[in-house]
């Protein structure tokens, strides 16, 4: 019969240690619990017992203290720490926190293949921030297109940081990069393409825009990193007279719709450039500017539906 003592003696050890993992649930819970009623000291408390034996929701939830500084005083650093910890035993939240702790703290090639993971799955902060890493060549190959792509999937999100930005890249980029960078972001909705690094720039490109490096305030904020101006500016444009006049393409309750538009047709309207103006939940797709309302109306002729608007 010694040949049934391993798993007598496994068995024996499964019993003793559950306990201890159901003892971690308990616990973390009244942490939670203390969390939501403004109790951190507490909810910290009950959450350092299970974090130092591995519980990855008790890591999870310490890290978003530390970062915040709740219960404890603001430590990006060992908020990083203990998201990586919850981050390699599977736990997604922590890996999309983790991503971007590490930006943060200025590890951008670290921090391109975390970010990476989570673009992938759709992490709206994950796209904009690796976006703009590939809009600047920021530790991260430059590549305007999947730049353009992945911000605008972070703005169809709803994240407000991505559409500011979108609207500078728009600056920018040309229009066949930007219908690229459009019928990117389709792929990646439907989950036909991934945005998988190119390649890893281990000597980031010089910025020409200050990038902020301050902790977040809440949970759901992050860090804002803006395009840098490119180095080669667009060949100038000959001068267009402005007489007060533009076209109206549309009006979108989805202001990605209206910038999906100016990408599939920005070409038929050389040297003027689009205007996104809100109106409530509207915004309108406005193009110019034109000298008169005859040359707006003659510019119509390129797309329908158009018609000429004073601004």
């Amino acid at each position: 019969m010694t040949h049934q003592r391993p798993a007598a003696l496994a068995a024996l050890a499964l019993i003793l240690a559950t306990p201890a993992f159901a003892q971690d649930a308990v616990e973390v819970k009244a942490g939670v619990d203390a969390w939501s009623k403004g109790e951190y000291d507490r909810a910290v408390g009950q959450w350092k017992g299970p974090a130092e034996r591995g519980d990855a929701d008790a890591q999870f939830n310490l890290a978003q203290a530390y970062k915040l500084g709740r219960g404890v005083p603001i430590d990006l650093m060992r908020a990083a720490d203990l998201y990586a910890r919850a981050a390699k035993q599977g736990h997604v939240q922590a890996g999309d926190n983790y991503g971007l702790a590490l930006f943060e703290l200025g590890k951008k090639v670290e921090a391109a293949e975390w970010l990476d993971k989570s673009a992938i799955r759709g992490e709206p902060r994950a796209q904009f921030v690796l976006g703009t890493m590939f809009f600047n060549g920021d530790a991260v190959a430059k590549d305007w297109v999947r730049a353009y792509a992945l911000v605008s999937r972070a703005a169809s999100s709803g994240l407000p940081q991505a559409s500011k930005t979108l609207t500078q890249m728009d600056q920018y980029i040309s229009v066949a990069d930007k219908q690229k960078g459009v019928a990117l972001a389709r792929q990646y909705e439907s989950g036909k393409a991934q945005p998988s690094l190119i390649a890893i720039n281990e000597t980031p490109a010089p910025r020409t825009t200050p990038q902020p490096t301050a902790p977040v305030a809440t949970a759901a904020a992050n860090p804002v990193p803006t395009p840098a101006k490119p180095a080669t500016q667009p060949a100038p444009q000959p001068a267009i007279r402005d007489g007060g006049w533009r076209v109206q393409l549309g009006a979108f309750g989805d202001a990605g719709n209206a910038r999906s538009l100016w990408a599939r047709v920005g070409s038929r309207f050389p040297g003027r450039q689009p205007y996104y103006v809100k109106a409530g939940a509207i915004t309108r797709l406005q193009v110019g500017p034109f000298a008169s309302q005859g040359e707006a109306n003659r510019a119509c002729g390129a797309v329908k539906p158009c018609i000429a608007v004073r601004k």
